[in-house]
């Protein structure tokens, strides 16, 4: 018992550790896979750097942008950062208006 008492602390600190830490990022890191295998051609992203852009082509490990009439950037399809809902910006504007 007095085994127990002594190691309790450092139990409690790796229980404490485990939640607030490393379950997060795991949670984080399912719906970042989650949102980069979901993507398809059409699709309006932001990259990593900032970038937007539509996917004009994708395949396993890169993405074509079109970023303009003129211009298509190929990237790595871990540089999306987000794939922004047209829906949501229709939303905004008639906010605006």
């Amino acid at each position: 018992m007095e085994q127990l008492a002594q190691f309790l602390p450092i139990i409690l600190i790796f229980a404490v550790f485990y939640f607030l830490l490393l379950r997060p990022q795991q949670k984080r890191q399912k719906q970042r896979n989650a949102m980069l295998s979901s993507l398809k051609k059409g699709d309006k992203i932001i990259t990593i750097g900032g970038l937007h852009g539509t996917i004009m082509d994708l395949t396993e490990d890169r993405i074509t942008l079109k970023v303009n009439d003129n211009s298509r950037l190929i990237f790595e399809r871990s540089a999306v950062n987000a794939v922004v809902n047209p829906e949501e910006n229709n939303k905004e504007e008639n906010k605006d208006s």
